[in-house]
């Protein structure tokens, strides 16, 4: 697991041919918000070390597919398909649950063209959107990314996709994890409304 983790860290980290460089505009990578401070964790890697960051401020090469003022769309630099990318934000953000919904939401929506154009150009039919959020997951970059990964018939990309899968029992114990998980939610919406609330005093 820690050597997957450290190689797929390494492929984001390696240079890539001068012939296939296209700069990214200088942003800088605020996380100084009082939004993004109530919710990011000290322990988080900061923007300075991060090499998302580093290509958002210029300082790291990266093949640039589509940029606007919210966020960024590059080739992965180890990819596991043909075409494989990534929607970055520009500001920086560790984890999906720590990005706010309306930065997700301007990532999210240049899913459908953006997916449609490397479809087209990589010749594929179908598409992987993935979010690894959290060490357990797979995320070894603690900037929020999504990944498209172009799909053909048959390229027996996953290991999992060989594997069966099992009917959900319908059973007390499903009926309970589902009273937990909407408890869950209740209380994360009343907790973003209360720091809604706090933000719109303050101003």
């Amino acid at each position: 697991m820690e050597n997957r983790r450290l190689a797929v860290l390494c492929s984001h980290l390696r240079p890539i041919g001068s012939n296939h460089i296209s700069c990214v505009s200088s942003v800088t990578c605020d996380s100084n918000s009082k939004e993004h401070r109530l919710r990011v964790s000290k322990k988080e890697v900061s923007e300075k070390d991060c090499i998302f960051c580093k290509i958002i401020r210029g300082e790291s090469p990266a093949v640039k597919l589509y940029e606007d003022d919210i966020c960024l769309c590059i080739f992965d630099t180890h990819p596991v398909s043909h075409g494989h990318s990534l929607i970055i934000p520009k500001s920086h953000y560790p984890s999906l649950e720590g990005t706010p919904p309306s930065v997700v939401a301007a990532m999210c929506s240049k899913v459908p063209f953006i997916s449609n154009a490397i479809m087209k150009a990589t010749g594929s039919d179908s598409f992987n959107l993935l979010v690894n959020n959290g060490a357990a997951a797979g995320q070894v970059i603690f900037h929020t990314h999504i990944h498209i990964i172009p799909r053909k018939a048959r390229d027996c990309l996953w290991t999992s996709e060989s594997l069966q899968r099992r009917p959900l029992k319908l059973n007390q114990e499903a009926s309970r994890l589902a009273d937990c998980v909407r408890e869950q939610i209740s209380s994360t919406n009343s907790e973003d409304s209360e720091l809604q609330d706090g933000l719109t005093r303050n101003y």
